[in-house]
């Protein structure tokens, strides 16, 4: 079983679990989460953002690393401190990927199932039809950072693949420090207000029976971002490995071992 469908069975086990005793408790649980949630959830991202300021001098590390590497060559540690890093980020990536892969068939069955209901029976699901938004929104927010690592995006190739391995880390490592990390750093700190507003008030659906879930919907926009600047110093860290004459990790771009 893949990581991401074992994440996938414990958040549809703990939302089970979460069902059954507000069941259980009376709606004590949806009491106290509509009292409190909004308040715990202002705090951890806070803290969140306290951790990431603390954190963000690791960004240098791989570009420190890359020119290290050019002048002297890499030190054993260091080049197994990057590789193991990248393998580690590469993991978180992949295993968010392969859950929310399951999002495309939702999409298909719940398309299909509004279409049917529309068109066969005249009725309709305000609840159906938003989540088609949510399930199309986490699909590619999270499988992102994924795609990126496999090379996914689009990319407009007109000198990078005629390049030598070392000016092709070199690119790598340009493009993720001029482009990559400051464009997600700006998504991230633009949604600030924007996602913290959500959680102040519990944001739902603007219609009385649509799903009372925007707030965790948006909050998905700064993980996008994050998951972006991670799954970026991943590459600069195999920029830096390859400049440094050391072996790389495999992206799995061409070799065909992972399937998402």
């Amino acid at each position: 079983m893949r990581a991401g469908d074992l994440l996938l069975l414990v958040l549809i086990a703990l939302t089970i679990a979460g069902l059954v005793l507000d069941g259980l408790s009376g709606g004590a649980l949806a009491s106290w989460t509509a009292a409190n949630l909004s308040s715990l959830g202002l705090q951890i991202g806070k803290g969140l953002g306290w951790l990431g300021w603390g954190l963000s001098p690791l960004i240098a590390v791989p570009l420190i690393a890359a020119i290290w590497g050019a002048a002297t060559g890499l030190p054993n540690a260091l080049a197994t401190l990057l590789t193991r890093a990248s393998l580690a980020i590469d993991s978180i990536s992949t295993a968010l990927a392969d859950m929310v892969r399951w999002a495309a068939l939702a999409l298909v069955i719940i398309t299909v199932t509004i279409v049917i209901q529309r068109y066969v029976f005249g009725a309709s699901s305000t609840k159906l039809q938003e989540s088609v938004i949510y399930l199309h929104s986490l699909l590619f927010l999270l499988s992102s950072a994924a795609a990126l690592l496999t090379s996914g995006h689009v990319r407009v190739d007109i000198i990078y693949s005629k390049l030598s391995d070392k000016a092709r880390a070199w690119t790598d490592l340009i493009g993720v420090y001029l482009a990559l990390i400051p464009m997600s750093w700006l998504i991230l700190e633009t949604s600030r207000s924007y996602v913290g507003g959500a959680w102040r008030i519990l944001e739902r659906s603007r219609e009385s029976d649509g799903l009372p879930l925007v707030f965790l919907l948006k909050t998905a926009i700064p993980v996008f971002a994050v998951l972006m600047i991670l799954q970026g110093l991943s590459m600069a860290a195999r920029a830096a490995l390859t400049i440094g004459g050391r072996e790389a990790p495999p992206t799995g771009e061409n070799a065909g071992d992972h399937e998402i």
